[in-house]
C-alpha cells in the first residue's frame, strides 16, 4: 500500500503573530495562530507547524504559552520550532502539547545534540529543519533564520544528520520562499532518494499543480505551505481532491466527516 501524502500549513510566529514574507524577507502580518490552527484542522490538514523564526535570532526559548494555547484548539500532530537548544527545551514543548520538534541552527552547532534528543525522546519526534540556498551551482546550508550562512553543503548536512538519529527533515528553499514560482524539485528529490526518512518540501507553492510536482517529480513525503493556505489562495479540501484526481496517495475528509485516503482505510 502506498504511504499518503501529507499537506501541511506552517505557522511563521513573530511577536505572537503568524507572519509571510518572500524570501525570509519583508514579513507581513498573515493572522492570529490561535485561530488559524483551528481553522486548518476543520479544513482537513494532516499536521501543524510553528516557528518561531525569531527565537534563536533573538536568544530566547519559544513561545511557550502560545504553543500550549493552539495545541489546544487542535487535534493532528503538531510540530514545534524556535529556539530550542537543549534537552530541556524539548521536554517542555513536548509538554505544552508538541508532538514533534523541529531543531535547525542548534543541531548544526552541535551535531551531537541530534544523539541525544533521538536517544531520549525517539527519531520519529526530531525534526531536522534546512534552510538552504542555491548559490555558486551548489545548495548551502543557512543558519539563524536564513541570516547566516556556511560552507556546507546541504546534502552532506542531511546525511549526517540521518546518520545521528533524525526522523524527518523540513526542507526549505530560501530562493524559492513565498515566491509562488514551485517547490525546489530537485534538492528535494536528491535527499528524498537518498535518505530512507520522510522529506518535508517548503517554499514556493503557488498554484495545485506545484503540490503535484512536489510529489510526483521531487518524491517528497509532505509538502509545507503558509501564504496560499492563510490568505485562502488554495483551500486545503480543494488542493487534497485535486490531488486525488492526479492519482497521488492523500488523506481526505469524507461526506460522513472521516479521515479516509484514495483506498479507503479509515483514519478517524
Amino acid at each position: 500500500m502506498l504511504l499518503t501524502k501529507r499537506i501541511i500549513p506552517c505557522l511563521d510566529i513573530k511577536n505572537g503573530r503568524t507572519v509571510k514574507g518572500v524570501n525570509f524577507k519583508h514579513l507581513k502580518d498573515a493572522g492570529n495562530p490561535i485561530e488559524l490552527g483551528s481553522w486548518y484542522t476543520k479544513e482537513g490538514a494532516d499536521e501543524l507547524i510553528f516557528l518561531d523564526i525569531t527565537a534563536t535570532n533573538e536568544k530566547r526559548k519559544t513561545l511557550l504559552s502560545l504553543v500550549r494555547e493552539v495545541a489546544r484548539h487542535i487535534n493532528i500532530p503538531f510540530t514545534v520550532g524556535g529556539g530550542i537548544r537543549e534537552e530541556k527545551d524539548v521536554e517542555l514543548l513536548l509538554n505544552a502539547g508538541a508532538d514533534k520538534i523541529s531543531i535547525n541552527t542548534a543541531a548544526f552547532e552541535n551535531p551531537k545534540l541530534l544523539e541525544i534528543l533521538s536517544s531520549r525522546f525517539g527519531s520519529q519526534c526530531i525534526v531536522l529543519a534546512i534552510d538552504t540556498k542555491y548559490e555558486k551551482n551548489e545548495w548551502r546550508v543557512y543558519l539563524n533564520g536564513g541570516r547566516v550562512s556556511t560552507k556546507r553543503k546541504t546534502l552532506d548536512w542531511a546525511k549526517e544528520a540521518y546518520d545521528r538519529g533524525v526522523g524527518e527533515i523540513l526542507l526549505t528553499s530560501m530562493n524559492h520562499d513565498g515566491t509562488k514560482s514551485g517547490f525546489a524539485l530537485d534538492i528535494t528529490k536528491e535527499i528524498s532518494e537518498k535518505l530512507s526518512i520522510p522529506v518535508i518540501a517548503s517554499g514556493g507553492a503557488g498554484k495545485l499543480e506545484d503540490f503535484y510536482k512536489v510529489f510526483k517529480n521531487g518524491k517528497a513525503d509532505a509538502a509545507l505551505a503558509a501564504s496560499i493556505f492563510h490568505y485562502k489562495e488554495i483551500k486545503i479540501p480543494e488542493l487534497k481532491y485535486y490531488l486525488i484526481n492526479q492519482n497521488i496517495p492523500i488523506r481526505f475528509v469524507d461526506d460522513r466527516g472521516r479521515m479516509i485516503d484514495n483506498q479507503n482505510q479509515i483514519f478517524s
